[in-house]
Parts: C-alpha cells; structure tokens; sequence
C-alpha cells in the first residue's frame, strides 16, 4: 500500500490569520513575525482571561492591547468587528471580553464620528454607520445579568452619560432575556444594576409577542423601589416563588419531599434553594432540584453531589445529561472545564460520562492521514494558569489538545519539548520526551499521566531544535505552543522542509509569533475550542479556510 503523502501540487491554501511581513523577536528572542490586527486581536481574545496576568505580559497590558485592537477594527472594519465579538461571545463562551469589546467598539465609533461635536448627534451618527452600535450591544448580551453590566462597565470608564446606540441596543436585548425566572435569578441586592435600573435607564418597551412582559417589567420596577405589593396574576413563577418565601423555615424541608413540582413552578436554582432553607445542601435538597439544573450547574457540582450521597439512580441521570452530545454542543462548555470536573470530583460513576462529554466537546478534531508529529510545548511558560483560581495551566490545554489530536491521526508522534539540554548542564540537543499514545484509551487518563509521568518539563523553548531533531519526514507538524520560541541560529519556520505543513496551535495570543502564516503551508490557529482544527483537512485539500464564524470557500 503506497504511503500517504501531502506533498504534492495544489494550489497554495489561505488561512485567516496572517503575518504581516514585519520581523521582530519573541520574548524568549527568538525569531518572530507580526501579526495582523485581525490575526492579533483573534489570538489574543481566544486565550485571554481579562485581567489574567500571563508569563511574558501582565493582565493589564493584555487588557489594554484588547481594546486598542477592538478600537482600530471597529472604525476600520465594523462588520468583521461585530460579527467577531458575536462569535466571541457566543461559540467561544468568552463572556467579560466580549461585553468590554462591545463597549470599546461604540465608543471608539463615537470617538471617530462624532469629532467636535462630542456626543450631542448621536441619533445621526447611528444612521451613518448602519446601526453597528446598537447591534454590537444587542449581539453580545446573551444573559440576562449582561445588560446591567454593560452599563457598569460604561459608567465606570466613561462617566453616566450613557450613549443612545447602548440604549437602543441595551433596550433589543432586554426584551430578550428579562423573564420570570431570569429575574429571580439575576435581579439581586449583589449586582451593580438592578432589572429596574436597567429598565429606568434603558427605556425598554415590552416586546410585543410577549404580553406578560408589561407586567414584568413594572413588578421589576416596583420591586426596585421597594412597593412590590401585589403581583400580577400571569407572573405566575414569581408568585410560586413567594408561596415558598411564605412556608415558614421549619417546614421547608418536608416541602422537598411533598411537592417538588412546587420548586420547579418558582424557577427554584440550587443557590436559591440552598439560600430558602438556611441549612446545608443534603441529599433530599439535592435530589429535588437537580432535575431542573442547568448543564453548567451539574457539571459544577459533581464533588458535592458524591459528598451530599445522592442516590445511583439520580447520579445515572445526571451522567446521561453530561454525556449527550446534544447537551454538550448547547452548554458551550470548554473541553477544558470537563477535564476540571474530572480532577474536581475523580469518583468512579462521573468518569465514563466525563470522557463522552469531553470525546463530544472535541468532535471537530478530524482524523488525518498519513504520520503527524504533535509537539506540545512544557516550558516554564507555559505553566501559566488561565484563570485566576489557577485551577486549569496552559500546559494541560496544550496537553489534551495534542494528545486529542494524536489519538485521532493515523499514525501520530507526540512529543513534549522545552529548552536544550544544555539549559539543564547537559550534553547539546533538545529536551523532548516522546509520549505513548494510545489510540482507544481514555483521554482523561491519557491527561493525567502526562501530568503525572514527568511529561511537563519545565525550563525554556527550543522549539526550532525540537522540530530538527524529532521531525522525521512527517506528513505535516502541529506545534501546540505559546509561541515564544527562544533563539536558534536556524529559526523555526526553517527547520523542516517549506513542503511540509506547519500548523501552530497559539495558546497564549502573544503579539508576535514564531513563524509566517497564513499561506504557503505555514499557518496559525488558536482558541480553547476545538474548532480551528476543521482548518487542517480544508487546507490539505487545496481550499482556504475561513475564520469560524464564516463559512469555508468552496
């Protein structure tokens, strides 16, 4: 059988993000290549928690490069700009940057068109620019606490002078999402802005295929200002909510056994039942609201259902849920969250689900012919948390996506690598170390032996000594990495043939990269989704792969 080889003449594929040409260096100072601000911005967004300090850069200039990029592309190219923060919001469930990215974009409009006449001709502006302001807000509040921190963060950065396009678009969306059981979930003492402060600042009319909304949107403002007194007769989860407010405490917990169905009427959360009952969250409390959780809400309390000891029949359930793939594409949920709960609560019965939900949660990961080395970068840098309670590093992502992708590929090499050996005091050459995958075995597992076998190695990045040493006439090679090579008398783009394709996977969003892209079989990808990996067959096979919110082309 004659071996599977790429390498032959088809027109040279085009990749959506691209060097610009410009040569710098990387922060380890290696060789590096700038990026346009389509390509900056979209890596960076991608892998960026905000305010999120990382090895090389510190949250705030994170932050800050954000917005400068959200700010040039909204005069720019608004309607890359809007379709991009929907995407960013939406299929990357990246919810602070989106709403601060929505903010900056009108503001930055509004900075461009309105000149010397400051705010005063907003109305007239709007009309000139095809309403991208108020679509921008409208695309990126997606939950219904969203439109009262829209106006946070713009109050806290520009003053309470609020915009009529970030009203208009504030007003579109809250006819979406205000709801009976939004409001008794979001509509606290906690947040900044109450329903009725949004509603007083906004202007909202009630949408018109929703009758109920009136009444709504008065009981949210009376409530604000304290003169809730009756309820109307169609709210009718509030009042089953303020039924349960009235059982006295002692009562509560029998209501758990004789009427369920009552807790489900009044849109009973585990927080507001945790919170009705003043006393812990034992089995029965658990067992009559989990019916009614939300994906996130189960996934989040795995630990605390084994410690609370819900029966075998209601955790089966629970794992049912977790493991469909239906539930899984609409919850949205990063791959990494599932390797999280897996860590979170490791008992038996949470594992096979955990596994289907994560195998679902990658299914876009395509299966490559031929052999395909996977390099996955453990530097020290790469030892970063992505989020603040440092729960989840960089380098677990670059793990279970490369070993994702090798147990996928026909014949795979996965490979972590750092620094050269003589960074450790030893003899020259790379330090790598070759993993054995595989194939059929539990990806979750697969994880926590690399975690746990000394496959995280630690010190600098020597990618392009790496690739020179374990690349061994591949048919192509997928760099997971952060892409702050150190320095090599022969760069990374260099060190394999121009022939074979060079795919690198950015985690990190750092402004320059360690090699081209976008054409000439040199290409980025990016993100915490397993998206971008649909880009590897398209461009094998000639056609030029789009962003992820577009279609590809034909």
């Amino acid at each position: 059988m004659a071996r599977f080889n790429i390498r032959t003449a088809r027109p040279a594929a085009a990749s959506p993000v691209k060097s610009t040409g410009i040569r710098t260096s990387t922060h380890e100072r290696g060789a590096g290549y700038l990026r346009d601000t389509k390509s900056e911005l979209f890596l960076l967004a991608v892998s960026n928690f905000v305010g999120t300090d990382t090895f090389y850069e510190s949250g705030g200039a994170r932050d800050d490069r954000y917005t400068q990029l959200v700010r040039t592309l909204a005069v720019t190219d608004p309607a890359w700009c809007v379709d991009f923060l929907r995407w960013l919001r939406s299929d990357a469930n990246m919810r602070t940057a989106s709403l601060g990215g929505a903010a900056e974009f009108v503001r930055a409009r509004l900075d461009a068109g309105a000149g010397d006449r400051g705010l005063g001709d907003q109305v007239a502006i709007e009309q000139q620019d095809a309403g991208w302001n108020r679509r921008v807000i409208d695309a990126v509040l997606q939950r219904a606490d969203e439109p009262g921190e829209m106006l946070g963060y713009w109050t806290s950065k520009y003053g309470r002078r609020i915009p009529k396009p970030v009203k208009r678009g504030i007003a579109d969306a809250v006819q979406r999402l205000y709801t009976e059981r939004s409001l008794l979930k979001y509509d606290t003492d906690s947040k900044g802005y109450r329903f009725g402060d949004v509603l007083n600042l906004v202007h909202a009319a009630p949408a018109t295929d929703r009758p109920w909304q009136g009444d709504l949107f008065q009981h949210a403002l009376d409530r604000r200002h304290g003169s809730a007194e009756e309820i109307p007769a169609r709210l009718s989860t509030i009042l089953a909510r303020e039924q349960l407010l009235a059982t006295p405490v002692g009562q509560r917990r029998q209501v758990l056994a004789d009427h369920q169905e009552l807790l489900q009427r009044a849109g009973m959360t585990w927080e507001a039942l945790a919170g009705w009952l003043q006393g812990p969250m034992d089995k029965a409390a658990w067992e009559a609201v989990i019916p009614s959780m939300g994906y996130m809400a189960l996934l989040r309390n795995l630990r605390n259902f084994d410690e609370a000891g819900v029966s075998d029949d209601v955790a089966d359930e629970v794992a049912k849920r977790l493991a469909d793939p239906e539930q899984v594409a609409n919850s949205r949920q990063l791959p990494l969250r599932f390797y999280a709960a897996y860590n979170a609560a490791p008992s038996l019965r949470w594992g096979h689900a955990l596994e289907k939900a994560l195998t679902a949660s990658l299914a876009n990961i395509p299966k490559l012919p031929g052999r395909t080395l996977v390099l996955v970068d453990t530097s020290s840098s790469m030892q970063e948390a992505f989020s603040r309670d440092g729960s989840l590093m960089r380098w677990d992502a670059a793990a279970l996506f490369g070993i994702a992708l090798g147990q996928r590929c026909a014949r795979a090499d996965v490979v972590s690598f750092s620094s050269a050996r003589r960074y450790w005091g030893d003899a020259a050459g790379a330090n790598t170390k070759a993993f054995p995958l595989k194939p059929a075995a539990s990806l979750l597992r697969l994880v926590g032996k690399w975690k746990d076998g000394g496959w995280f190695l630690g010190g600098g990045t020597d990618t392009a000594l790496a690739l020179r040493e374990e690349f061994a006439a591949h048919d192509r090679v997928v760099i997971v990495t952060d892409e702050q090579a150190g320095h090599d008398t022969t760069e990374v783009t260099r060190s394999i043939p121009d022939s074979v394709p060079l795919y690198t996977w950015n985690l990190a969003g750092y402004q320059a990269g360690h090699a081209p892209s976008g054409g000439e079989n040199r290409h980025t990808f990016g993100g915490l989704t397993d998206q971008a990996f649909r880009m590897i067959p398209l461009l094998e096979s000639g056609r030029d792969a789009a962003w992820p919110w577009k279609s590809p082309a034909a």
